[in-house]
């Protein structure tokens, strides 16, 4: 058997063996599937689809299938597009808010063709991102990765106490001992097996402690197979399956976000590269995972699919796990592809409850903000830098804190402004530039 410690495979290009190659997959897709098919129910209510209808059901199953194809964009590649790193991609919630009020508003035939729009722009600003990477030193990267982890462990403490409390999915007992015990085995078992044991246990950790956290949810009585019964075997993807209607406005508000998303993907490569092979990511690997992005998103959204982008949580599980190989991640990619086309296989791995995954993502997340801090260690904490860490983090994770504080701007304006990531790269990034650098 192949060695397995975190040096072993910190190459990109390295192929664990099938028996370790499909948990480890199996493991990232589990990491994301909650937020990934999330977004889509969210949209989907605010254009006024049935819960649990077959219109919902099907954006669902277009958010795994197109989540896995860009995922494989991104490991695979092609010609230019792709990364070719362990990057799992996943439907975005930076768009959610955008998304939902243009679906509100306009119809989902308006939102999905602005989704298409936008990806291709976001596509183009991969033939230029590597030359705008002067921008965005490990000062400003680590803030974003920082800005990133810390954005989402509200979401993972959410989950873990039972549901997304401001979403559909809000459980009656939310915060309960039952809900909190689920989660904390999955947290529990995941580091015993991480520092205590060796080879497979160990890299699997995470998903040893979700199955673990599931098993305890089935003897608890949390676990819900109903939709799988009422799921289909096969589902076939249908091109335009609202039409083509284009709105402007929709489309700027995308394309911001997807600038926002672009900036999202250059940390989540270098923190990537940083956690699992302790180097930076190089220009052509940036410019790849951005292709890999826009490509995703058009894709997506010509079959019903909302934008896609690289999920923080799954480089989480790259810094924890060491597991550096890209082939691993195709193989989650796969795994991806056949859930959006077998939805009773979706409908399987979605009756996991979300305190099961809130358990696992709480230590991903966390693993996304410490390594954002591992960024950061390497710049000289100065005043300098001390004051636009300061600064930026606090106009960034404030302004999402207390959102009312910037209720008066206009609509897009207001969803970029209280989206943690971009205020914290905007201020990053004008800081850096104007403030003069100490002797």
């Amino acid at each position: 058997m192949a060695d397995t410690n975190m040096g072993a495979y910190s190459d990109p290009n390295t192929t664990p063996p099938l028996g370790q190659a499909v948990p480890l997959g199996l493991q990232h897709v589990l990491a994301m599937f909650a937020s990934n098919v999330t977004p889509s129910i969210i949209v989907a209510g605010a254009a006024g689809l049935a819960f649990g209808g077959a219109e919902q059901i099907y954006l669902i199953q277009m958010a795994m299938l197109f989540a896995g194809i860009a995922t494989l964009f991104q490991t695979v590649g092609i010609g230019p597009i792709g990364a070719r790193l362990p990057i799992m991609q996943g439907t975005s919630f930076a768009f959610v808010g955008v998304l939902a009020g243009v679906a509100a508003t306009q119809g989902l035939s308006v939102a999905l063709t602005a989704c298409i729009i936008g990806g291709v722009i976001h596509f183009a600003l991969g033939a230029v991102i590597q030359h705008l990477r002067w921008l965005f030193p490990p000062l400003v990267t680590g803030l974003v990765i920082l800005a990133i982890g810390l954005y989402l462990i509200p979401v993972a403490i959410k989950y873990a106490a039972g549901g997304a409390a401001d979403f559909q999915m809000a459980a009656e007992s939310f915060g309960s001992l039952k809900h909190w015990s689920v989660a904390l085995t999955v947290i529990i078992v995941a580091l015993v097996l991480k520092f205590f044991t060796k080879g497979i246990l160990s890299n699997a950790a995470i998903l040893i402690g979700l199955i673990a956290g599931y098993a305890l949810a089935f003897a608890l009585g949390m676990v819900n197979f109903g939709a799988v019964a009422k799921a289909s075997w096969v589902i076939v993807p249908t091109p335009l399956p609202y039409g083509f209607e284009f709105s402007l406005g929709a489309v700027i508000a995308v394309t911001l976000v997807s600038i926002v998303s672009a900036i999202e993907t250059v940390g989540d490569a270098s923190a990537t590269t940083k956690a699992g092979a302790g180097r930076e990511a190089t220009d052509k690997e940036i410019a790849g995972a951005t292709y890999a992005d826009g490509l995703g998103t058009a894709v997506a959204g010509v079959f019903g699919g909302l934008p896609n982008t690289s999920f923080s949580q799954n480089v989480g599980i790259v810094g924890m796990t060491g597991i550096m190989s890209r082939h691993v991640v195709t193989v989650g990619g796969v795994i991806l592809v056949i859930c959006g086309l077998l939805p009773k296989i979706g409908a399987v791995i979605a009756s996991m409850p979300l305190p099961v995954l809130g358990g696992g993502v709480i230590v991903m997340f966390g693993m996304v903000a410490a390594a954002g801090l591992n960024v950061l260690a390497e710049e000289k904490m100065t005043r300098r830098t001390m004051i636009i860490i300061a600064v930026s983090l606090a106009f960034g994770l404030g302004l999402n804190l207390v959102p009312t504080a910037v209720q008066y701007l206009p609509g897009v304006v207001k969803i970029l402004a209280t989206s943690a990531v971009a205020p914290t790269a905007l201020m990053a990034i004008v800081l850096n530039l104007v403030l003069p650098k100490e002797d």
